[in-house]
């Protein structure tokens, strides 16, 4: 493999099976990093690793697989990466829900479900991030998968702008916190994203949604995982506490 801006770098990427996640991790691993990609399912996760090492037999590249609502489970699977590749350098809260639900068909389950995987999740990864890179004493890297609807909102589906406003809080709040550990914390906010869940939606809603980009065209994955790549790296080693918007422009 050759060098790159990431070598010697260990990565952990949450929602990483397939999307956005799996672009970061894909991304990570051509420019050096060993990625650990964690996912939902061991089976989602295996069909991942499969498709990476068809592109790469090489890629030093490892899966797990915790609950991401559940400390223990996140130390454990952490625990895990460590002890393969040795060390703890970045990690990636990609992985999250979304949600359209008008305010009165939303149950209380389903709204605090979303907060519990963008939110809480968030939250309990970077913790066991940080014992790791305090542990180190070599400082470390966080980013976070935020959205433009944590700056601008959306009509229905209330949870999830509001988990991705206080994913944006949570960023600016660790950063600062833990900046005199040299500890990085940023977040990426994606505009509309080509993805399956994009995919799934009907033409009548996604041409209407390309024609308000001025920029003229959906972001791919790979343009999440370049502003991941960036902040993962020595380039923004002065950057901290920023939301990065990757929207095209994308406005309401």
């Amino acid at each position: 493999m050759e060098e790159g801006i990431l070598s010697g770098k260990v990565a952990i990427i949450t929602g990483a099976t397939r999307g956005i996640g799996f672009a970061i991790a894909h991304e990570f691993l051509k420019c050096g990093a060993k990625v650990a990609i964690c996912g939902s399912r061991p089976e989602t996760v295996e069909r991942a690793l499969a498709e990476l090492r068809e592109t790469d037999g090489d890629y030093p590249v490892m899966g797990i697989a915790p609950d991401l609502t559940d400390p223990d489970s996140i130390a454990s699977e952490f625990q895990k990466v460590t002890d393969a590749f040795g060390r703890l350098d970045i990690l990636g809260n990609n992985a999250g829900v979304s949600s359209r639900t008008p305010i009165l068909d939303y149950t209380a389950d389903e709204f605090r479900r979303v907060m519990e995987l963008n939110v809480d999740a968030v939250f309990l990864c970077s913790q066991a991030a940080t014992r790791i890179f305090r542990e180190q004493g070599e400082g470390g890297c966080i980013i976070n998968t935020s959205s433009m609807v944590g700056r601008y909102a959306q009509p229905s589906g209330s949870a999830y702008p509001t988990s991705k406003f206080a994913v944006n809080g949570l960023t600016l709040s660790l950063a600062r916190e833990l900046a005199k550990d040299g500890i990085r914390v940023n977040a990426v906010a994606p505009g509309v994203i080509h993805t399956d869940m994009v995919d799934a939606l009907p033409e009548s809603l996604i041409q209407p949604l390309i024609a308000s980009i001025p920029l003229g065209r959906m972001g791919e994955p790979s343009d999440i995982a370049n502003a991941y790549l960036f902040l993962a790296s020595d380039m923004a080693s002065y950057i901290s506490g920023a939301v990065i918007p990757v929207d095209g422009l994308s406005r309401p």
